[in-house]
């Protein structure tokens, strides 16, 4: 053993190459301390009296692919040497069949120039001849070394361990002579002779080539640790991993026997049992430790917020991989604000049928929602319910208004309730006792949008559609959220998938942007405050039947509710028809969606053969009319929802409402008349087509989108014309007026009694446009007329 290495720091020093011999994938610690050890020795810097010599193994059984990776080991780690004439010398002897010198140690006394000529050092094959290699020193020593007594003498073996010789004896005698032997295996290596030729003790002088940066810093830290050189930076110190190293071993195994001829010259054959066997290639693992020197990281000090992942980007630099919802900041602060101003109340499932662990799962993602959406200037308010064989208020909306430690508290105060999964019995009674406003001023009620969103992850016992109905019927937001198996039941409890999130993996907190989203998106719901004038005609005819006529009733219900009614912003007009149109409320009877709801009720099936004409000459002659409650200056649109059946003489009409300025919607159900539909709506922009009845509530959303993209265009104040008795709307400025002819008032609604000048009544200028008025009208009547006839036909 050589004199100036003592046996204590021989382990160390080559446990830093058993250290290599684990992978970055082998080693069990996580992907920062990784991270932490490479940058670490980058950062180290050894210098040290050695002379290191390298016995490479350049045979066939390593190949040149396994030969070119053992090279580049040894020049990286020279690179972490000091190299020069009184420091390290690094000489290089490649072998297979027989050992070749390819530099001596005093050959080169540069990093530079080692580098240099060790990539010119080319793979030459032949037998592997460990054994020779080894004597080859034995016989020449160290060549262009120094005096054993003033630098040690490390010889490291790069090989497969598959040596045709006896190699074990000649390294007993190499280490005899006080050479201090390491060896590093290569691909997949024999590691039992490894074994029996490296130095004592072999865990700590047996290490693995593929790994070299993991070597730099264990080669240093053993240097460092027994003080033959100082390369731990300040600060840096020096911790034990535990590591693994693989190989690839043959298994032998028996499947059988099998008769097979047997003899010798000289002898008759004979028959017997052979066996017979199959050979496995398997990985075996080997357990050991590493030490290694970590350096102060900045994510040591945690910087990035709300579970974020910091990434160290060398010893000053870092960056934070944020969860879902805290993105956009550099320390994952929340980005998600819930910025719009709704009423929301939390409805959390927390039935025996719900496992303990399911109910924290839910309580943990309501918990990281409130974190990553709430800030201090939130808009909304938030309350909490849960819900079993009964439901319960535990926080109503707006207590902890602008108090998130509040909130979170109770949040993290929530029981489970026990009981069956009653959800239908849970969304009638929040909707009774979920939201109770109090009064922003003496007469005035907060009136923002309410939000239910419904936490579950068990199929409810109970009915959910009248209930879920009966919440949407009062103007409740509904947003389900739950795993896949539930999307039908959650569908059918919003009524609108686009109000529905699913999702399949136990660990859901990446919807919460999702969430977030369909939240806000109730507050501009529909077109609130956008000023309409809507009018729904729904075919009531025997082609739609009585039961499927309710659904229609209930879809244009559902509808209203995305709409501010009142007498200044949207106004909503119904008519049913068959083969005649009726009106069962007009844009001014009502002016609150609650009115609206309740009056839709009293539409009634009418059955018969279907007129889509008939009705949209209702429409525009009796409905969209200043004396039934249109508004100058105000966006009218008719939504046509049928099953296609009577369409044949409403293209006319409908290009009489589009030509006065009406926009006209289609919803077709079923095997329609796409074409005949297509007309009637004018474009593919206007026009929906659903399969059934039944999918009529998921095109809900398309068409309010529609809807307030038409609605919000530019007005013309005089389409239609805001002129009764055949007045002429002029348009002056941002305004209108109307030109009357024995008519007065702004709309010329008055018959005018005021006398002629000449004592007689007079003429009225206007009547031959007045004759030709109506002469247009019965031509209108008569293309209408004969429509229907062929129809008939």
């Amino acid at each position: 053993m050589h004199p100036f290495i003592p046996v204590s720091l021989l382990p160390v020093l080559l446990l830093l190459h058993v250290q290599q011999a684990s992978s970055v994938q082998e080693i069990q610690t996580s992907h920062d301390n990784i991270l932490k050890i490479n940058s670490a020795g980058e950062m180290m810097q050894c210098s040290a009296a050695m002379d290191i010599l390298f016995l490479m193994d350049g045979s066939y059984s390593v190949g040149k692919g396994s030969f070119e990776r053992s090279k580049h080991f040894a020049i990286k780690l020279s690179q972490a040497l000091d190299i020069a004439p009184d420091k390290v010398r690094v000489g290089l002897i490649q072998f297979g069949s027989v050992p070749r010198l390819e530099f001596a140690l005093d050959s080169y006394t540069t990093k530079q120039e080692l580098k240099k000529h060790m990539k010119k050092v080319s793979y030459r094959g032949g037998s592997t001849q460990t054994s020779l290699a080894l004597k080859y020193i034995l016989r020449k020593g160290f060549p262009g070394g120094r005096n054993s007594s003033t630098a040690a003498q490390i010889a490291i073996l790069l090989s497969d361990g598959k040596s045709q010789g006896n190699s074990v004896q000649a390294a007993a005698q190499l280490k005899e002579a006080g050479v201090v032997l390491f060896a590093v295996g290569l691909r997949y290596p024999r590691w039992e002779e490894l074994h029996a030729m490296a130095s004592e003790p072999i865990e700590s002088h047996v290490f693995f080539a593929e790994h070299f940066y993991d070597a730099v810093n264990g080669l240093y830290t053993t240097l460092s640790t027994f003080s033959v050189c100082s390369a731990t930076p300040a600060g840096c110190h020096v911790e034990v991993f535990p590591c693994e190293r693989k190989t690839l071993e043959t298994v032998k195994e028996l499947l059988g026997n099998f008769m097979c001829w047997k003899g010798a010259k000289g002898y008759s054959p004979y028959t017997s049992l052979c066996p017979h066997y199959r050979y496995n290639k398997v990985y075996k693992r080997h357990q050991t430790v590493c030490h290694r020197t970590i350096c102060p990281d900045p994510c040591d000090s945690q910087p990035c917020l709300n579970g974020g992942t910091c990434v160290s980007e060398g010893p000053e630099g870092y960056s934070c991989v944020c969860p879902p919802g805290y993105g956009g900041d550099p320390h994952c602060a929340p980005a998600l604000s819930l910025d719009c101003s709704v009423d929301l109340l939390f409805l959390v499932e927390g039935s025996t049928t719900l496992t303990v662990e399911g109910f924290l799962r839910l309580k943990f993602f309501l918990k990281r929602f409130l974190q990553t959406v709430i800030g201090s200037d939130t808009p909304s308010k938030v309350g909490l319910a849960v819900f079993g064989g009964e439901t319960r208020v535990e926080v109503p909306v707006g207590k902890f208004n602008k108090n998130l430690k509040g909130l979170l508290k109770a949040v993290e105060a929530l029981q489970p309730i026990g009981g069956e999964t009653l959800t239908g019995q849970a969304l009638r009674y929040v909707t009774r006792h979920g939201f109770v406003s109090a009064p922003v001023f003496a007469d005035v009620i907060d009136d923002l949008p309410r939000v239910v969103v419904l936490l579950t992850a068990t199929p409810a016992v109970d009915e959910v559609v009248e209930p879920s109905k009966y919440a949407r019927d009062r103007e409740i937001f509904l947003v389900g959220m739950g795993p896949d198996f539930l999307k039908g039941q959650l569908n059918n409890i919003t009524g609108n998938p686009q109000r529905t999130i699913t999702y399949s993996s136990p660990e859901f907190t990446a919807k919460i942007p999702e969430l977030k989203a369909k939240i806000c998106s109730v507050d501009t719901q529909g077109c609130l405050g956008q000023a309409v004038d809507l009018v729904f005609a729904i075919d009531a005819s025997a082609g739609v039947g009585s039961e499927n006529f309710v659904t229609l009733r209930d879809f244009v219900r559902s509808l209203t509710v995305q709409f501010d009614i009142n007498r200044d912003v949207a106004q909503i007009a119904l008519v049913t028809y068959g083969r005649r149109a009726t009106t069962v409320f007009n844009l001014d009877t009502h002016d609150s969606g609650s009115a609206i709801l309740k009056a839709a009720l009293e539409a009634n099936y009418l059955g018969g053969v279907a007129s889509t004409g008939a009705a949209l000459l209702h429409i525009h002659s009796n409905v969209l009319t200043v004396a039934k409650g249109a508004r100058p200056g105000v966006n009218k649109a008719v939504v046509v929802v049928t099953d296609g059946s009577g369409g044949d003489d409403a293209v006319v009409p409908a290009q009489k409402l589009r030509d006065n300025g009406v926009s006209v919607f289609v919803i077709g159900i079923g095997d329609v008349q796409r074409e005949r539909l297509l007309q009637i709506a004018g474009s593919e922009e206007r026009m929906i087509s659903v399969l059934s009845y039944e999918d009529l509530k998921y095109s809900e959303d398309v068409l309010v989108q529609m809807l307030c993209s038409e609605i919000k265009k530019p007005v013309n104040l005089c389409k239609p014309n805001p002129c009764m008795n055949d007045g002429t709307c002029v348009l002056t400025g941002g305004s209108f007026r109307c030109q009357c002819q024995g008519f007065e008032g702004p709309h010329c609604e008055t018959r005018s009694i005021r006398p002629s000048s000449r004592g007689d009544r007079p003429r009225p200028a206007g009547l031959k446009k007045k004759s030709r008025q109506k002469k247009i009208h019965q031509e209108l009547l008569h293309h209408y007329k004969l429509h229907r006839r062929r129809h008939t036909a």
